[in-house]
């Protein structure tokens, strides 16, 4: 490890970049037989069924943005609240294969993130420490709650709710992608996060992240201290939120007496092995000490209150948008095309704003801006764009920048900046990994982040970076069902090459996540089968009936 943990983390970062003749480092091969199971099941923890959702939740598309009707906390809406953002979403097959999908996207769809939700008693829950299984759609129960620690919680926030954390197993990715894998953990703790605040909004709630709360302390109050890991299985706390019911603002922590309390209980349950032989990268383990969060003063954010523009209404329910959510392998170029209003729509959702979600958790202020390429947007230049998510970095970013951009605004008081007309198609592809869907769709994009900077000051928002990267992708890939299109994340791309095509010679700013959105080429091959068809095999009839 280097001496400091900012030195560690641009070492990781530079390490593990993508160049045209040196691809970071990864195994030589897919290793079929150790290849980490998506599940994590905790062998000898108490099981509790739950029920899938028998009617969606009457939100309409702008219903993922704005708020709904109030739900209370009952053991049926927490279900529900877990269908909707951590849950499967279906099952793909081809002759002699099977796999499943979920309303979270993965990258390689291994998915690395684990989730944990601290309840109340309500209905058959009891006061408890649950790992949300999603194969099963099942609570684990890990640990009980003593109802007079659950109230103390309770009067902390002073509103009804529960508490819901994600943790990352780094060894899934890791066996496909090797040391770039940190990257894409991370990507994929973003996208879990927007599933959450997307899911809670539907239900009526709010969700904040405690932002003041050190990875120590959530590894505490989930009890991972008194875990038996498996060798490079154990699992890394990041982010604990509370969901909650009332529009009052609420701390951003917990007090030292609670996370006391949580991390003297008695834990249960052993985590079954998820491969017999692993590959350790010490790049990644280094990284993620480097990384890990302290206590910190608790950070509050005004995003400002800009209503939403460019309307650009779905006939999808915003259930549907979220359960029909997947990632395109090809786009037919000719017909992936957008107008110029839904893809203002698109880009206007990534903004942040107050009570808007999937931001107003409260992470940190925005630090990712969008390099657009423009294939086929009706009534709008082909060409390079940048799309400024916070005008305090327009300047600094215009003057590192090439000095042959235009920067020429779109629309007044849209932050929308043509950079460079012509075809770009050809450029989008080489610089994703010579990956033809970046260059066959209506437009891609990279995610440039405000890097050395932030990493300087705070070294653990390294991390940060890729989560509202990966936030950010959710709200593309939603928007992209929404508008009746399909859209993919891409974590392959080569990095120095996109800052020198944005004119960047050095690493204030650095792109973290590319994304790509079109009109998808179907494999006839593949059978779609519901996402829980599975569990009517394993418990019969008396598996509710209204699985999809």
């Amino acid at each position: 490890m280097k001496n400091s943990p900012e030195e560690q983390i641009i070492f990781y970062h530079e390490k593990t970049k993508h160049h045209f003749h040196n691809y970071a480092r990864g195994p030589d091969g897919l290793d079929w037989p150790n290849q980490p199971l998506p599940f994590r099941f905790y062998r000898g923890s108490e099981m509790l069924l739950l029920p899938l959702l028998e009617k969606d939740r009457d939100a309409d598309y702008e219903g993922l943005y704005r708020e709904n009707n109030q739900c209370s906390f009952t053991a049926e809406h927490i279900a529900g609240f877990l269908e909707l953002s951590l849950s499967l979403s279906a099952w793909k097959e081809v002759p002699g294969e099977r796999w499943s999908l979920r309303i979270n996207p993965s990258s390689g769809n291994l998915h690395p993130e684990e989730a944990y939700l601290i309840l109340p008693s309500t209905g058959n829950i009891t006061c408890g420490i649950y790992h949300y299984n999603s194969f099963l759609h099942c609570l684990e129960k890990r640990a009980e709650v003593p109802e007079e620690l659950w109230q103390k919680v309770k009067e902390h926030f002073k509103t009804e709710g529960f508490l819901v954390s994600l943790s990352s197993i780094f060894w899934r990715e890791a066996w496909k992608y090797g040391e770039r894998a940190f990257r894409y953990c991370n990507h994929d703790t973003g996208h879990a996060l927007a599933c959450l605040r997307f899911s809670a909004n539907i239900f009526g709630w709010k969700m904040k992240y405690l932002n003041s709360m050190s990875c120590e302390d959530i590894e505490k109050i989930l009890g991972f201290h008194k875990t038996e890991w498996k060798e490079l299985e154990e699992e890394y706390g990041e982010v604990l939120c509370y969901v909650y019911s009332s529009y009052n603002d609420i701390p951003g922590k917990l007090p030292d007496d609670i996370v006391i309390s949580f991390s003297d209980l008695s834990f249960n349950g052993i985590p079954d092995e998820l491969s017999m032989e692993k590959v350790k990268w010490d790049i990644i383990y280094e990284t993620a000490e480097a990384v890990k969060k302290p206590r910190t003063e608790e950070y509050r954010y005004d995003y400002g209150k800009k209503e939403l523009e460019f309307l650009c209404n779905s006939h999808l329910k915003a259930s549907e948008i979220i359960r029909c959510r997947r990632s395109a392998v090809d786009f037919n170029r000719y017909s992936s095309v957008i107008t110029k209003e839904a893809f203002f729509s698109i880009l206007d959702r990534t903004l942040q704003r107050n009570n808007t979600p999937p931001f107003d958790i409260e992470l940190s202020m925005p630090s990712v801006h969008l390099f657009i390429f423009v294939h086929n947007v009706k009534d709008l230049d082909r060409g390079i764009y940048f799309f400024i998510r916070n005008q305090k970095d327009l300047e600094e970013i215009k003057n590192l920048s090439h000095p042959s951009f235009l920067w020429k605004e779109v629309q007044r008081d849209f932050p929308l900046y043509l950079l460079k007309k012509g075809n770009f198609r050809e450029e989008a592809k080489i610089i994703s990994c010579i990956q033809d869907i970046a260059g066959d769709s209506a437009f891609s994009l990279g995610m440039i982040a405000k890097f050395r900077e932030t990493v300087e000051k705070e070294p653990w928002k390294y991390t940060h970076l890729f989560w509202e990267a990966g936030m950010i992708g959710q709200i593309l890939y939603l928007e992209a069902e929404a508008k009746g299109l399909r859209g993919t994340g891409i974590g392959c791309f080569f990095d120095d090459e996109v800052h020198m095509m944005a004119g960047f010679k050095d690493n204030t700013y650095q792109s973290l996540y590319h994304f790509t959105i079109g009109m998808p080429l179907k494999d006839e091959r593949l059978i779609d089968c519901p996402p829980y068809y599975h569990l009517k095999r394993l418990y019969g009839d008396e598996w509710s009936t209204t699985h999809r």
